[in-house]
């Protein structure tokens, strides 16, 4: 029975970046003693409702188990306050679809070779690509002059060639990573702007 001298947690949310995701709330607060909390997950197919390893912690977040890291399941949670007997209702966070609500990061940029023509940029994705999954690349670069013209690259390989590139020249680069996924896609966030001198020949 939830005791109405106990408030339920508020602001429950699921924060997730490259698939790496947890559910996150506002502490209670009480006159004296400790509140503790206990979250629970449901699939969205199936009306039972699971322990999700975090059982009476005095820990405001909790990551999601392995059995949820199912990137197209429709996942619920829930989590409620406790204080000795007493027990909250329960408060929800709104359904989450991880390959729809995951934000994902940029590609990491590994190494830059530079020549008086060329950049070769190599990179790594912002997650452990499962098997199946279909990347794509975006490159953004351009000259760094007062006025730039940014110009596109895209593929699924994770080694760029910028080309046609002025001798002794700065140019800069940014990159993002798209995702495709049942709905569409699904695109990453751009990288902080990278420059780099090309050589004399």
């Amino acid at each position: 029975e939830p005791s109405p001298s106990l408030p339920a947690p508020k602001d429950v949310e699921i924060y997730s970046y490259n698939f790496q995701s947890l559910l996150r709330w506002s502490p209670v607060p009480v006159e004296n003693g400790s509140v503790v909390y206990t979250a629970h997950y449901r699939t969205g197919s199936y009306e039972e409702w699971s322990a999700m390893g975090c059982t009476q912690t005095p820990q405001t977040q909790c990551g999601f188990p392995p059995a949820l890291r199912r990137r197209r399941w429709t996942i619920v949670l829930r989590v409620r306050a406790e204080l000795g007997p007493l027990a909250s209702a329960w408060a929800y966070a709104a359904p989450f679809v991880a390959e729809r609500d995951t934000t994902l990061g940029p590609p990491k940029v590994n190494r830059v070779s530079v020549s008086p023509d060329s950049l070769l940029i190599s990179l790594s994705p912002p997650f452990t690509p499962e098997t199946g999954d279909i990347l794509q690349y975006h490159v953004s670069y351009w000259e760094n002059t007062t006025s730039p013209t940014e110009k596109k690259l895209s593929g699924s390989k994770t080694l760029f060639q910028i080309g046609n590139l002025k001798e002794s020249t700065l140019y800069c680069f940014s990159v993002q990573v798209q995702l495709k996924i049942y709905s569409g896609h699904l695109l990453g966030q751009q990288s902080a702007p990278e420059c780099h001198r090309t050589t004399l020949s």
